[in-house]
């Protein structure tokens, strides 16, 4: 058996029809950059968000990008952030001419830590930029409120987590504006790259659309530096096909998460730490992601019987290359260099067949049991005892 991380073919399967008229709908138009699908679907994203406005752009990178320019970030400034996560994050920090400002993550989510925030604010902070990670939001009643006290703006990396909540509001509620990414992979994905902004804020709206065509207002009239970066008509098309089943699909990933979870913690409970879904969010598991002992070592075994795995993400952006002159060395956030050995993610996706996660259950079980792991010692007890390093630690 062969297991993808995502297999989009069947779900294309089902909306076909539907993708293709509208695709020809556009063609037949001629009107192929920011019309009525692109108003369509931001007036949509931004509803679902409980924003006023949506501006479609070019992808989930620009999303972020431009949402800080917008919300008055620049050169000199610091954002905080989070390093456990895609490269997009601090790098659209940097490309505003502002400070990365690292802190280390909860445990449990991977998500920031909002106890780290205060202690790294400075008189140059201007902005908390939070990432929903794997698709369950940053503890944003507790950011809100820190941003709150110290005046700052609050930019929430939704790129994994449309639909998610917290407290029962969605991404997008919370913050300044929020950003999603719609590349192909997400819960609500393009055929290609899309992202967009939500926002409650008039002027950061208002600031957003202008710099996503040049930085133009009039057309040829140009005030400030921006960039060519339009959500294409063709993709918002399809989008707006695809949009309409969202809820259905977070349900689906949902359903398939808990099998997970429950099989996992019946096998393999004081071995493996499952998904943890706070009591206050609701998770709509972009990745299901575990944190594991030999995770390369599982993750070769799980290849070779052709199931398909993904460590997101293998180096945080402390430490990466790129960032080494802001003097951040390993050891400086241990939770998030921690999960970054420790952490792998199944194949998910709303159409996984329980065969196929069964199939991926057993390698697991299979594999841990080949080294004599497993929840339950042979008099039935639970092994707790912590191991030291090079060893598993069972807790």
């Amino acid at each position: 058996m062969k297991i993808q991380m995502l297999d989009l073919s069947e779900q294309y399967q089902s909306l076909r029809e539907e993708v293709i008229a509208k695709l020809d709908e556009v063609m037949s138009s001629s009107s192929f950059i920011l019309g009525e699908n692109v108003k369509k679907l931001e007036a949509d994203v931004a509803s679902y968000s409980k924003s006023s406005w949506g501006i479609g752009v070019g992808n989930g990178s620009d999303a972020i990008h431009i949402a800080l320019q917008a919300a008055g970030i620049a050169e000199g400034d610091e954002v905080i952030t989070t390093a456990f996560t895609f490269f997009a994050t601090g790098g659209a920090i940097a490309r505003a001419g502002a400070k990365p400002v690292f802190v280390d993550i909860d445990r449990e989510t991977f998500n920031i830590d909002p106890d780290k925030i205060e202690p790294a604010i400075t008189n140059k902070t201007k902005a908390i930029l939070p990432v929903h990670l794997y698709g369950q939001m940053a503890d944003m009643k507790k950011i809100k409120e820190i941003a709150g006290t110290h005046h700052l703006a609050v930019i929430e990396d939704a790129a994994q987590a449309i639909g998610a909540k917290h407290h029962g509001k969605n991404a997008g509620e919370f913050g300044t504006a929020a950003t999603y990414s719609f590349f192909p992979t997400k819960n609500l994905g393009a055929y290609g790259d899309a992202g967009m902004i939500v926002t409650s804020d008039e002027d950061l709206a208002e600031k957003a659309r202008v710099i996503r065509v040049h930085g133009s207002k009039p057309k040829y009239y140009h005030h400030v530096l921006g960039y060519n970066s339009r959500l294409d008509e063709l993709q918002a098309a399809i989008l707006n096909v695809k949009f309409p089943s969202l809820d259905q699909w977070s349900q689906a990933r949902r359903e398939r998460a808990a099998y997970y979870t429950k099989k996992i913690n019946e096998q393999l409970g004081d071995i493996i730490q499952t998904p943890v879904e706070k009591a206050a969010n609701y998770h709509v598991f972009h990745q299901y992601t575990l944190r594991l002992p030999y995770r390369d070592e599982l993750q070769g075994f799980l290849k070779e019987n052709g199931i398909s795995t993904m460590i997101y993400y293998p180096m945080p952006l402390h430490v990466q290359p790129v960032f080494k002159d802001l003097g951040y060395k390993t050891g400086d956030l241990p939770e998030t260099e921690k999960a970054a050995k420790e952490v792998l993610s199944l194949p998910m996706y709303p159409e996984l067949k329980q065969e196929a996660q069964d199939f991926v259950l057993e390698k697991i079980i299979e594999f841990y049991r080949g080294r004599g792991m497993s929840s339950e010692n042979s008099d039935g007890s639970r092994d707790k005892t912590a191991a030291g390093e090079g060893s598993i630690s069972i807790a």
